[in-house]
């Protein structure tokens, strides 16, 4: 069996999911969730969330999006909301059931979701959040995580290659192969822009600009 990888994935457009929707007019994050297997006598399976704010509210938000929620039980001032799935996917915790990825936490905030969930190989991974792009752009891959994992929970951070642009993850590329970072030198920055039919100054910002994407990652 294989270790897998945990994936963060933020989503500010979550289609019909009524964690999202509730997050919205709730006066706190919604992070208390479970998702349980079929209802006796019902199809698909049941999530169960706790919300605080007003429940006609929360009820309301989550029709206008198309997915009822039924108040169960009030705590205090949180409420506990009971949904079914039992139609089509609608939202990115719905989809993950297709790949039989398992969640490992949900957050839901101001009408955005973050989900924490496994895959058994980047393979999978991949056409997870190929899936995810289509139905429920724009997604934003905050960290994976591959055991084993060493250090702690904040030194293990996701270095994003997206943030930068095709030119300067090829200046980058090219000066990490040439021997440009070690030491000594196996090549100089006039020599490199050379090769990329650019001129040095144009070089230098292209790496500068890089290192200040990538170190954003490691520093945040």
């Amino acid at each position: 069996m294989s270790s897998g990888i945990r994936a963060t994935v933020l989503f500010s457009s979550p289609g019909a999911c009524p964690l999202a929707a509730a997050s919205a007019v709730s006066e706190s994050a919604i992070e208390q969730v479970s998702t349980s297997v079929s209802v006796p006598g019902e199809g698909g399976s049941v999530t169960e969330f706790l919300a605080d704010g007003d429940p006609d509210e929360i009820c309301e938000a989550c029709a206008d999006v198309g997915v009822p929620v039924e108040p169960v039980f009030e705590y205090g001032t949180e409420t506990l909301f009971r949904t079914a799935h039992d139609g089509p996917e609608r939202c990115p915790c719905e989809c993950l059931g297709r790949y039989n990825c398992p969640v490992h936490r949900y957050v839901a905030s101001d009408g955005e979701l973050t989900l924490v969930f496994h895959s058994s190989s980047f393979e999978l991974l991949q056409e997870v959040m190929g899936t995810f792009r289509e139905k429920y752009p724009p997604v934003d891959v905050q960290r994976l995580l591959q055991p084993p994992l060493d250090g702690t929970p904040e030194e293990r951070v996701f270095v994003n290659r997206g943030t930068l642009t095709d030119r300067q993850y090829e200046v980058l590329s090219v000066a990490f192969e040439r021997g440009y970072f070690d030491r000594p030198k196996q090549a100089n920055a006039t020599e490199l822009a050379d090769e990329l039919g650019i001129t040095q100054s144009t070089f230098t910002e292209h790496l500068m600009a890089a290192h200040r994407k990538l170190l954003a990652d490691i520093l945040d």
